[in-house]
């Protein structure tokens, strides 16, 4: 039989059918490969032999020489046990079994000599093993004594005698089988320059160290593998877009768009957004597709330089759309958009879901005969019904909210050619993520806020501080300003995060109210017309102090609001916390952001404050995002593809391999785009049987 990665575990003979059984079941894990890459979380010593005599205690995992002196079954029913001594010339331990009862029973022999492996406890004066690994002690062990992985497993499969063992010995059984036939997919010459060892030795030493170094390098080969293949595929999206995919040229800058930056515009563009507008410019007019991310941190002018590069369509002749992740973040980019071209000729329409249906029928059909000119709308714009007479410009905004098919399905909206492609987030992604995540995108960033604009300060409160708190919202209330106050929403805890809203905000009605203020909730149970109502109340300064879960957290814009109070905030991640803290210091006025916790922090929880008390910078608190949480927690990345492009590479620790992999696949894509060439045949196949098993996510 030929047994390649794609095997299925079934089909191979004299494997333990039962823990292939439950491998599937449980862990997913049905190939070959699946196996190769169940990888030990951990890995424990048993080179060494500790006498009975000499265990000092509880001391993690250990492996303890000594005779079995007595055995016995105790215990009735579900509280049945085998408790065995094992002993030395001057103490003993106990060996305890729930499990397997009878089978132990058999195959223990009192007076012979047994090596335990396992977790050493202590129960009162007595020092104890539960379910360890128990073997007649030989002086074969000696010989063959090495280091061992531990595998992550289920209640189940733990049930299974001997549990780790037995997925270790499936794992040599699979490797034994299909290593001496593997390929490497990468030369030798290749890997070598990289200071990796063989693909083949990689996958064993991984799974069967004799030294930890070598799971070192075993890993490091691994990892490199994964990280090299994504990045290779994005690298190829990258250049099918400037080479291959077909864009519309936008070859003039005409009337509306003059008309808006010459006479509309109240101010002039900070030097960064004209340099973003100029490299987006320089994409649109190639004939290529653009394919852009945009960075801006909160207040940067992002929708600005979107709205331009819309202009830019419709001064060509074609159609623009902007799609945005909540109703209330469209409606804010539909009502500044329209005030930006209320004098320059453009026609623009918002579609949400709540839309009353005549209004729906009316607005697709201007928009299949070309009378809508942008449209701006949330998911409603992927909808099959939608479709435009000539799109020529997709913006997303805060592209993590959105799934990649749904981004897919919006730019088939389109004519012929390719429509242009702008991605812009308000949430700074540190560059080896970013390298990860949008590695077939261009990247520009507004590293610059417009003039004027005051750094907020942001101040750590106790709970004990709230009068003192309140008090100083006041004297921001009573200078005609407005505050936020924000309450976290965790899934987990909604009904109870619902209660503290609501109970909050009867708790600052009391306060704020006698004082002569108004206050509004908002929440995402509303509909959305409460939610518009509210949100129009607080822009129209109706209200002055708007109490919301985290659906402020996006694109809101009141520049009268010099205030941001957030409750609770050690639930709150950092990038969170700043793009909450984005939503005021927007007009020219000193604003605040109030971090409200209790005084007991966990060390972690201390440095996301202290982090943003220091710093405004949001690649600064990007980076630090990265360090503290992970790349699977910054605010928005699993739903964006990296949790499921990677098993192995970790963003925070492997940046170096990352970017050597990102290096090597630019080098290669720029040599020989297409692969083609015979000497990369072996590369090609790999991508391409990568991509068929769907272990990567096309990214953008």
């Amino acid at each position: 039989m030929n047994v390649t990665f794609e095997t299925p575990l079934k089909e191979i003979a004299g494997l333990n059918w039962e823990l292939v059984r439950l491998l599937e079941q449980e862990l997913h894990i049905a190939t070959v490969e699946e196996a190769l890459l169940y990888l030990p979380f951990r890995y424990v010593d048993r080179r060494f032999f500790v006498p009975v005599d000499d265990v000092r205690g509880p001391d993690g995992m250990v492996q303890v020489v000594g005779v079995v002196s007595q055995m016995e079954i105790v215990g009735q029913g579900r509280k049945q046990r085998l408790v065995a001594k094992l002993q030395g010339s001057r103490r003993s331990i106990d060996v305890v079994w729930f499990r397997g009862v009878r089978f132990h029973y058999r195959r223990i022999r009192i007076g012979s000599c047994y090596v335990a492996f396992g977790k050493m406890d202590r129960f009162g004066s007595t020092l104890a093993m539960t379910h360890p690994e128990f073997d007649l002690y030989t002086e074969e062990m000696l010989k063959t004594a090495r280091i061992e992985g531990v595998y992550s497993s289920t209640a189940k499969i733990n049930r299974l005698p001997q549990a780790q063992r037995a997925i270790a010995d499936l794992i040599r059984s699979v490797a034994n089988v299909v290593l001496m036939g593997v390929e490497d997919p990468l030369d030798e010459r290749f890997y070598a320059r990289c200071g990796l060892i063989p693909l083949r030795q990689a996958l064993w030493d991984v799974h069967f160290p004799k030294e930890f170094a070598e799971v070192e390098r075993a890993l490091k080969r691994l990892k490199f593998d994964e990280a090299f293949f994504v990045q290779l595929r994005l690298q190829q999206f990258r250049v099918r877009s400037h080479t291959l995919n077909s864009g519309i040229e936008f070859s003039r800058v005409g009337n509306r768009f003059n008309k808006l930056y010459k006479e509309e515009l109240p101010f002039d563009l900070t030097r960064a957004q004209k340099r973003v507008l100029h490299e987006m410019h320089d994409d649109m007019r190639s004939g290529r597709q653009m394919n852009r991310l945009l960075q801006g941190d909160v207040g940067s002018g992002k929708t600005l330089v979107a709205l331009f590069s819309m202009l830019l369509a419709v001064d060509n002749g074609y159609q623009s759309c902007l799609m945005a992740p909540t109703e209330i973040l469209a409606q804010q980019h539909y009502s500044t958009i329209k005030r930006f071209t209320a004098n320059i000729g453009v026609t623009v329409a918002l579609i949400t879901g709540n839309i009353k249906r005549g209004e729906r029928e009316r607005l697709r059909a201007e928009l299949q005969a070309g009378k809508i000119d942008i449209l701006i709308g949330t998911h409603a714009l992927i909808e099959g019904d939608i479709s435009f007479n000539n799109l020529g410009i997709v913006v997303v905004d805060e592209q993590h909210r959105f799934g990649v098919d749904q981004r897919a399905t919006l730019w088939a909206k389109g004519t012929n050619r390719l429509p242009h492609i702008l991605v812009m987030t308000a949430t700074p992604i540190p560059r080896t993520l970013s390298m990860t995540l949008y590695g077939d995108l261009d990247v520009s960033v507004i590293d610059e806020l417009p003039p004027g604009r005051k750094p907020i300060k942001t101040v750590h409160v106790y709970e004990e501080q709230r009068g003192q708190v309140y008090e100083g919202v006041v004297r921001e209330l009573a200078k005609g300003r407005q505050a936020y106050v924000v309450y976290p929403l965790i899934e987990e805890n909604e009904k109870m995060d619902f209660a503290s809203l609501e109970e909050g905000f009867v708790s600052l009605k009391q306060f704020f109210e006698p004082r002569g203020y108004l206050l509004a909730m908002l929440h995402g149970r509303m509909s959305p017309d409460e939610k518009n109502y509210a949100m129009r109340a607080f822009s129209a300064n109706r209200v002055q102090v708007l109490v919301s879960t985290t659906v402020v957290e996006v694109g809101v814009d009141v520049p009268n609001a010099t205030v941001m109070l957030i409750e609770s905030a050690q639930r709150f991640g950092l990038s969170q916390m700043h793009q909450l803290r984005g939503r005021v210091g927007r007009g020219g006025e000193e604003s605040y952001c109030l971090l409200m916790t209790p005084y007991n922090l966990s060390p972690n929880t201390r440095a996301r404050i202290e982090t943003m008390v220091r710093t405004n910078d949001g690649f600064e608190i990007a980076e630090a995002d990265l360090r503290l949480r992970g790349p699977g927690d910054i605010d928005g990345t699993k739903q964006s593809g990296v949790a499921t492009q990677f098993r192995l590479i970790d963003v925070k620790q492997d940046c170096k391999l990352i970017e050597m992999a990102n290096a090597k696949a630019k080098m290669l894509i720029q040599e020989d785009p297409l692969l083609a060439k015979p000497e990369n045949a072996k590369i090609k196949s790999e991508l391409a049987r990568r991509a068929l098993g769907s272990r990567y996510s096309k990214i953008g």
